[in-house]
């Protein structure tokens, strides 16, 4: 079984064994758990993703506004989300409006790519990268982690 936060309203919810996790909706506020798109976060929210994902990895993309190759990544990010869900919860957190949670996280570079699996980072990245190579690093990473 899965545990999701919904991107809406941060309500924890469980995916039962057996039925798609693409297809679940919120049971707080209705809304689609899984969109095909990456998640803004505040430091809050990721935090209550970090801790309440439960079956699933989480992927956050550290950026800022101000940062070219962070806006040059964001599409490939975003086009990442719909090839990774629901295996992969994908976060985006602006470290300009949330520098003590990017501090928190050890970012000393943007864009920076963190890949948690139960609370813990298990692989980080740094610098502008493609969708298939945001997606090949994701899945290596996830592969040693699932046999552990």
């Amino acid at each position: 079984m899965g545990q999701f936060v919904c991107p809406v309203c941060r309500a924890v919810n469980r995916a039962p064994d057996g039925k798609d996790p693409l297809a679940a909706k919120c049971g707080r506020c209705g809304e689609r758990l899984f969109t095909g798109r990456p998640v803004d976060v505040d430091t809050r929210a990721l935090g209550v993703h970090r801790a309440s994902t439960k079956g699933a990895a989480v992927l956050v993309d550290v950026w800022a506004p101000w940062c070219g190759p962070c806006r040059a990544m964001a599409p490939n990010f975003a086009a990442a989300a719909s090839l990774l869900e629901p295996d992969v919860r994908l976060l985006k957190l602006n470290s300009e409006a949330e520098p003590q949670a990017a501090a928190a996280l050890g970012i000393s570079g943007i864009p920076a790519l963190l890949l948690f699996r139960d609370t813990k980072i298990i692989a980080r990245s740094a610098g502008l990268l493609s969708t298939p190579k945001i997606v090949a690093w994701t899945r290596q990473a996830l592969g040693p982690a699932r046999e552990a």
